[in-house]
């Protein structure tokens, strides 16, 4: 069977002090009122059941999923009881399947992405899932054509495109995998062309990514094996709690896909954004004739210019005068305010805050 995995345990530091340790960017409701946890799950909808669509997240954060999508059935969001990053989020959703279905194919997205239009992620969702049927051993990744240089993503140079029975777009072979490069080596993968960003969504069997896990992170095998072994008994829980810490804190990028074998990928032709950052709202969201992005019920601005102004309060009113080039993020207890040339370091101002402050408005 098909399943997918919404992967939402990240909490957004960079979009502080919208997000917070307690409310992570995916409940954030920034896009006409919508959270990007819901948008994923519409996506998704179209081609899986409900029951089919797993939720992964924080513990923390376990009580929002249900909140926001109360059609998945409880048992499908599983609390992560620490963070382990990737390797050991995606290994324990694939214990998790083959535990009730050892032949499950697994499709992994991110619930902070924004995906226009929605049908071409559907498309390369079901062209891979056919794809790994025929080989079961694979990998497939949806890779992004770059359109800057950018250092925040991983890159994929991908070749020997193939076009398959069972699938409408080609698959390209993966000759190499490169997690966030620096700057003068974008700059090369820019210029060669056949160098896709790493979307961070994946379909394979489940059992083929334990397989590699075993493979390439073998610390993670017994913890797996103990917590699929326990998995939908009485013991799941406090097993869960026990064993899922002692997996290596690693990225599946850095684990597997840069060491594994018949990896594949297929590029998405979609407009994309990995929200990242209030900048990047700037990509989805139509600015006004000054080039204001402006994610607020109520705002006034007197010559105002290339400024993002956000709020989710919206009978709260934002009056500027003369800003230029600035971030304007309000909430109830905190307002940021800075340079969008500065933006970069907000992770910096928010260990000083926690310095200062403590974790009151962290």
């Amino acid at each position: 069977m098909n399943y997918a995995v919404i992967m939402a345990g990240g909490s957004g530091k960079r979009l502080w002090p919208l997000s917070r340790q307690t409310r992570p960017k995916q409940v954030l409701r920034l896009l006409d009122g919508k959270t990007l946890l819901q948008l994923c799950y519409q996506r998704l909808s179209q081609v899986f059941e409900k029951e089919k669509i797993i939720v992964q997240t924080n513990a923390t954060y376990s009580g929002l999923a249900r909140e926001i999508l109360p059609e998945i059935p409880l048992a499908n969001i599983i609390a992560e009881p620490c963070v382990r990053d990737t390797a050991g989020a995606i290994g324990l959703a694939a214990s998790v399947l083959v535990k009730t279905d050892p032949d499950a194919t697994m499709s992994i997205v991110t619930a902070d992405q924004l995906i226009e239009p929605p049908d071409a992620l559907n498309i390369a969702l079901k062209d891979a899932m056919a794809f790994v049927e025929t080989e079961p051993d694979s990998l497939v990744i949806f890779g992004i054509q770059p359109n800057n240089p950018s250092t925040e993503f991983g890159y994929i140079k991908c070749v020997e495109p193939k076009k398959y029975p069972c699938c409408k777009e080609k698959i390209f072979r993966v000759e190499v995998f490169k997690e966030k490069p620096d700057g003068p080596t974008a700059e090369k993968y820019l210029e060669e062309k056949n160098y896709l960003w790493n979307s961070g969504m994946f379909v394979w069997k489940a059992k083929t990514i334990l397989k590699y896990l075993n493979k390439f992170l073998p610390e993670s095998t017994e913890p797996l094996q103990t917590i699929m072994k326990d998995w939908g008994g009485p013991l799941q829980k406090k097993t869960l709690y026990e064993w899922f810490g002692k997996i290596p804190k690693i990225s599946i990028d850095f684990s597997v896909m840069e060491n594994a074998a018949d990896v594949y990928a297929i590029k998405l032709d979609c407009k994309w954004l990995d929200l990242g950052a209030f900048t990047a709202l700037a990509d989805f969201i139509d600015s006004d004739k000054d080039n204001n992005i402006i994610v607020a019920g109520q705002s006034e601005l007197l010559n105002c210019n290339n400024n993002i102004i956000v709020t989710e309060e919206q009978e709260h009113l934002i009056a500027a005068i003369g800003l230029k080039n600035m971030i304007v993020a309000h909430t109830p207890d905190a307002t940021l305010i800075c340079s969008k040339e500065n933006a970069k370091r907000l992770k910096e101002l928010i260990e000083i805050i926690r310095q200062h402050k403590g974790e009151k408005f962290l």
